[in-house]
């Protein structure tokens, strides 16, 4: 049976679990993250699919299953694209996060050009393409999320030319001067330009991908409109008044969406709400008694800022003595996996700075910094959220950062501060953070200050704003939205022929 669905996503949707010596294909234990929002989408379908890259050895590759169901989740199949281990190193550690990975995130002097492989790039979505149109009905949705899958839109578009492709962009799209840096630029665009819809978080980034799109093809703007009631207009780095919601290219009416995703309110506060939740939030409340508690949670990588932010700690407690021993900041920054040299010289200097801050400042009873370069339980880290006083969650660039959403869900409304970068998605959404500049010493330390000096009543209006706006706008606020522009899209109702504006 074909499927009126098909979802293109580089993760694989279940856990892998051996017993008795035979393979079992389960739903995620931790499901946090997009990946279950991505599979309720199949609860409105007879039968759907789920493309994911596999790799496999020489030996697994003989008798590599393809098809997979996983149990309990019948209404969809998992489709595999088994791929060697050279072919994941190229496309997902060198060309994503060497070329690509700096460019969206504005950091064009980390870009690596010669090692890249555009061709293994070109295989891997050509063959993402191929599952996905042999897998798809002949009226279904094709769903293709992320950079990593730039180039399937228009293979796809080319084998089944009436099928209906969305795309979603997880991570920023910068402005036009840093885009087009990429020798691959017409062909990425090009393949965008093939859907019927492109989704991202935030206007600013949908409209950096229409001045790309105008900078390189002649594109007609068919229709603008006021961004979302509860996106910030003006005021703030990442802020648009307007966007682009539809463009025309070559007879192909391209749909432009962005949407903020939300975090998941009932995951969050359900999990806080356990009785062994409970009592691990006692034992580490108990541990910082007395204590101002700062949370920094990410991986590690040049654009979370999170050299930056211990810099600003260590000026903190060398200007104010009077907070030694009454401060703690839990820092986790998980490492890369094995492979991904780009991020190599990031660790290192996270945990010496780390390693200098404690050596410099610490008692015998007093660490001031801990760090954990391990992946954090989710349970462990909702706890730590909740304990904490303050959440400095300041990257120099990111595409959302559901951290800051997941930080005031903990805290239900009722206090906490959090200290904001302007430079991530969220921040179009939470004006009433303490929003700040990561790159200005003077602005990152007046952030840190203000978030010590507010007061309880304070924090308690400002989270409690933001409280409202986290659980409004959530991840089914975003799945139903999605929804709807998929049934116009079928129906045809957002096609309609409109007169275009100048370009």
């Amino acid at each position: 049976m074909k499927s009126s669905l098909v979802i293109l996503y580089h993760r694989e949707p279940y856990d892998e679990v051996v017993e008795n010596g035979k393979v079992h294909y389960r739903p995620k234990k931790s499901p946090n993250g997009i990946v279950p929002t991505l599979k309720s989408f199949f609860a409105g379908v007879n039968q759907g699919t789920w493309i994911a890259w596999k790799q496999v050895n020489a030996k697994q590759q003989s008798n590599f299953e393809q098809r997979i169901v996983v149990e309990g989740e019948g209404n969809y199949n998992v489709r595999r694209i088994p791929l060697k281990a050279e072919q994941v190193k190229h496309f997902y550690h060198i060309t994503s996060k060497e070329a690509i990975w700096p460019i969206l995130h504005s950091f064009p002097y980390h870009f690596t050009y010669e090692t890249s492989d555009w061709e293994n790039f070109h295989t891997i979505n050509r063959l993402f393409a191929e599952a996905a149109c042999d897998e798809a009905a002949d009226d279904a949705l094709i769903w293709v999320h992320d950079y990593n899958l730039w180039l399937a839109p228009y293979y796809i578009r080319q084998m089944k030319p009436k099928a209906k492709i969305a795309f979603f962009h997880h991570t920023p799209f910068p402005s036009v001067d840093i885009f087009n840096i990429l020798p691959w630029r017409e062909e990425i665009v090009d393949s965008l330009l093939s859907c019927d819809i492109v989704g991202f978080h935030i206007p600013r980034y949908s409209e950096n991908f229409v001045n790309v799109a105008r900078s390189l093809r002649k594109v007609e703007i068919v229709k603008k409109e006021p961004v979302p009631d509860h996106i910030t207009p003006v005021g703030t780095a990442l802020a648009e008044p307007e966007m682009t919601t539809q463009l025309r290219y070559k007879g192909q009416l391209v749909n432009i969406d962005a949407l903020p995703v939300g975090a998941n309110p009932q995951q969050v506060l359900s999990m806080l709400h356990q009785p062994e939740t409970q009592k691990r939030l006692a034992e580490i409340r108990k541990s910082f008694e007395g204590r101002k508690l700062i949370i920094s949670a990410g991986r590690v990588d040049y654009v979370k800022g999170t050299r930056e932010k211990l810099e600003a700690y260590g000026r903190l407690l060398e200007r104010r003595p009077d907070l030694h021993g009454k401060i703690n900041m839990v820092v986790t920054s998980a490492a890369a996996a094995a492979g991904m040299r780009v991020y190599k010289n990031a660790q290192t200097q996270i945990e010496q700075l780390a390693g200098k801050i404690n050596g410099r400042f610490a008692k015998f009873d007093w660490l001031p910094i801990m760090l954990f370069t391990q992946p954090v339980p989710l349970s462990d880290l909702v706890c730590y959220y909740k304990a904490a006083d303050i959440c400095w969650t300041t990257p120099l660039r990111d595409g959302l950062n559901l951290v800051a959403k997941e930080y005031i869900i903990a805290h239900e409304g009722q206090d906490g501060a959090l200290i904001l970068s302007e430079f991530v998605g969220a921040a179009v959404e939470l004006p009433e953070a303490i929003l700040t500049n990561p790159y200005s010493i003077d602005r990152m330390d007046e952030a840190i200050d203000r978030a010590l000096a507010m007061p309880a009543e304070e924090q308690k209006e400002q989270m409690a704003k933001m409280y409202e706006t986290v659980t409004h706008y959530d991840v089914q606020y975003w799945a139903d939205h999605l929804l709807e522009l998929f049934e116009r899209i079928k129906s045809g109702e957002a096609v309609q022929k409109k007169e275009a504006l100048p370009v």
